[in-house]
């Protein structure tokens, strides 16, 4: 099995997290991917640990089933190998600063005239254009612009910095392979390539989805702990005896009946469909109490044969150990690495993978002897560190 995307081939230039997520999403699932990076400026996530074998765990997930050379792109001969990559490579995504590729002799305007059909897919924080574009930040500057933090969290503490990255991966990994795709689509029907520009903030910004429609159609600002699903009613979070937590959706009355038999307080049903602020506060408050009365192992157990929407809150090994992974087949090995594997099943199947992330230029001397160059002119280009 090769994989549904086998007859793509991506040039990807990106570093970090949103570009090489998107990447390792397609690479998964069959498209080629060659990662060009910079020569003395090697992606950091190369050195996050922890480090299994002298590799980034991390480092080695997001790069799965990717090749890698190394190229000094400030360097005239490193464009030339680009240009000659790109008669085989017809994909190109990217993460700098706008601006940076065209200084760099590689941007979309100067490379659409002999690449007609090159996609070519930029992500940033806030995109091509606008009065941001060229301004640094990071996924909480991106949250807190696009309005999502400032009504997730507590009214006591305020806006709550997340676990994940959501912007970086909701926002750019998922929306670049989004747009990635479309254009596959409209360059096979079309024969024309294009420039798909992903901007981290306007991405997350649609991800507000019915609170943004809301605000739009009614000017209305949604607070914390204000709305059905961010702390005002008792779709939330509630702590146990010895100090963990279950998570409530018991949002529907034939699920909020049965949580409230399981809790042994029946009587809250009618307070459930309450719309008064005063009678919500105090359901979530008998939630509470009743929680804390029982340790975290007693409720799980009661809850586990019941479906009325109530886990428990896993701890993350306790999660990547779940039974449910293992039946999903969403663990595997990976050059005995245990990775995530890809979510996204087919009925054809995906190919197993190839191999996790590699050392960087690893392919080098192989990918320039596929485009012609002699073992003389590798090394003479490797001494000169144009390659490496």
């Amino acid at each position: 099995m090769s994989g549904p995307l086998a007859s793509l081939k991506i040039l990807d230039f990106s570093t970090l997290l949103p570009g090489p997520f998107a990447s390792l999403m397609l690479a998964d699932m069959g498209a080629q991917v060659l990662r060009v990076e910079p020569l003395g400026r090697p992606d950091l996530v190369r050195l996050l640990p922890p480090h299994v074998n002298g590799t980034s765990a991390s480092h080695a997930y997001l790069n799965r089933n990717k090749d890698s050379i190394g190229l000094d792109l400030k360097q005239p001969q490193a464009k030339d190998i680009v240009l000659r990559l790109l008669g085989e490579y017809d994909i190109l995504i990217e993460q700098f600063r706008p601006g940076v590729m065209a200084r760099l002799g590689l941007g979309y305007e100067q490379l659409r005239e002999s690449h007609p059909g090159l996609i070519y897919v930029s992500v940033t924080g806030y995109g091509q254009t606008g009065p941001y574009k060229d301004r640094a930040g990071h996924d909480i500057n991106y949250m807190a612009l696009a309005g999502l933090s400032s009504y997730s969290g507590r009214q006591a503490t305020g806006p709550a910095p997340l676990g994940m990255q959501v912007a970086d991966i909701a926002g750019g990994s998922l929306h670049a392979v989004t747009g990635l795709l479309a254009a596959v689509i409209h360059r096979h029907q079309t024969g024309e390539g294009q420039q798909v520009d992903i901007s981290m903030t306007d991405c997350v910004r649609t991800l507000n989805a019915m609170q943004a429609a809301a605000s739009l159609a009614t000017g209305e600002q949604p607070e914390l702990e204000s709305t059905l699903l961010n702390g005002a009613s008792h779709y939330d979070v509630y702590q146990t005896r010895d100090g963990r937590w279950m998570a409530v959706g018991s949002l529907e009355p034939q699920f909020s009946t049965l949580l409230f038999e399981v809790l042994g307080c029946p009587e809250l049903s009618a307070a459930a469909l309450s719309q008064c602020p005063a009678d919500r506060q105090a359901l979530k408050d008998s939630l509470r109490e009743a929680f804390a009365e029982q340790d975290y192992a007693h409720w799980c157990e009661r809850f586990a044969a019941v479906d009325a929407c109530v886990e428990p809150v896993l701890t993350l090994p306790e999660a990547l150990a779940h039974p449910l992974l293992e039946a999903r087949g969403m663990l595997q090995r990976v050059d005995n690495i245990p990775q995530l594997a890809c979510p996204i099943r087919f009925g054809s199947g995906l190919p197993a993978a190839r191999h996790s992330g590699k050392t960087l230029g690893a392919d080098t001397d192989r990918i320039l002897a596929e485009l012609g160059l002699s073992t003389a002119e590798i090394d003479a280009l490797a001494a000169a560190g144009v390659v490496g």
